[in-house]
């Protein structure tokens, strides 16, 4: 169930977690690398053209699109939807690996693209059903910080013994 709006909370929007664009830099000069060892070779090695445009293929396609109706996901050859009822909770693999989302019906699903760094947007568009932990933190940090001012406000407002003029 969605929390309730209020005027404090974001409106939530549809995010587009994907491979850089800039990625394809690297698969143009792959392509370009390549090309050397298939111009000096016989026709047959031009089959090796089917890398660079598989990569770049695979790039543009591959994503994980999060709004408030669930996760579209996107892979090299299918796609499918995970609705927010399905989702348990998400794990992130301690060595490189992208997400995974935990499902209540048991198993998980891999998110493409998604690390834990994308967590922010993944909050931001699921309409509060997912929680940013880099803004609880900061808001953990600010409220520790008050009531630490509070207390140097509450001991430099204590008169103190000379104060009262004691003899």
């Amino acid at each position: 169930m969605p929390p309730q709006s209020s005027s404090h909370t974001a409106e939530a929007t549809r995010q587009t977690i994907q491979i850089s664009s800039l990625g394809l830099l690297g698969v143009l000069l792959l392509a370009f690398g390549l090309s050397f060892v298939i111009f000096a070779s016989p026709p047959w090695v031009s089959v090796l053209w089917i890398v660079p445009i598989g990569v770049a293929y695979w790039m543009l396609r591959v994503r994980t699109v999060v709004d408030t109706q669930g996760l579209h996901v996107r892979r090299m050859f299918t796609s499918e939807v995970i609705t927010w009822d399905e989702v348990k909770g998400f794990r992130f693999p301690k060595r490189a690996g992208w997400a995974r989302a935990e499902l209540v019906a048991g198993g998980e699903k891999s998110l493409p693209v998604v690390t834990f760094e994308k967590l922010p947007l993944i909050a931001a568009a699921s309409g509060g059903r997912v929680t940013d932990p880099y803004a609880v933190a900061e808001r953990i940090e600010r409220e520790r910080r008050e009531q630490e001012r509070a207390e140097q406000d509450a001991t430099a407002e204590r008169p103190t013994d000379s104060d009262q003029g004691g003899e």
